[in-house]
């Protein structure tokens, strides 16, 4: 619902995060761009994106609305950004268990379909993206 609003401001939606905190709700949307986010674009995209979700009223809680870069660490959400990212470090948590892990710290090594291949040391995690409650890529300072 929200990709068609930010797209048309020319960006990329990232991803969208709702954190549950009773009346300190928050819904997170992650926006990029080539040439980087400024604080103007996502005012620009927070006008846009809360246009939205007044006519649509997805949310019946109430919530805050922010609008962010995905930042150094940042967060992915599907298996595009997985195989974007391979190569790279990332934390990640999940929905259930995968060879006794539930979080882990592992290099993106390869994404077939909806799957994810980490490796975590010496052992190969293969992970569906459906299982991952939350990934992040570790910022390399290197």
């Amino acid at each position: 619902m929200l990709a068609p609003a930010v797209e048309a401001l020319d960006y990329e939606l990232v991803g969208v995060e709702f954190i549950r905190a009773g009346k300190h709700s928050t819904l997170r949307v992650y926006i990029d761009h080539a040439e980087g986010i400024s604080v103007d674009d996502c005012a620009r995209v927070s006008h846009q994106v809360s246009a939205v979700l007044d006519v649509e009223d997805p949310i019946n809680t109430e919530y805050n609305l922010e609008v962010s870069s995905p930042g150094m660490d940042r967060p992915l959400f599907n298996a595009a950004q997985y195989a974007q990212f391979a190569g790279e470090k990332a934390q990640v948590a999940l929905n259930v268990p995968v060879s006794g892990k539930r979080k882990f710290t592992g290099v993106i090594s390869q994404v077939a379909g909806d799957v994810v291949t980490f490796e975590v040391g010496e052992e190969t995690l293969e992970v569906d993206v459906a299982t991952i409650k939350k990934a992040n890529i570790v910022p390399n300072f290197d």
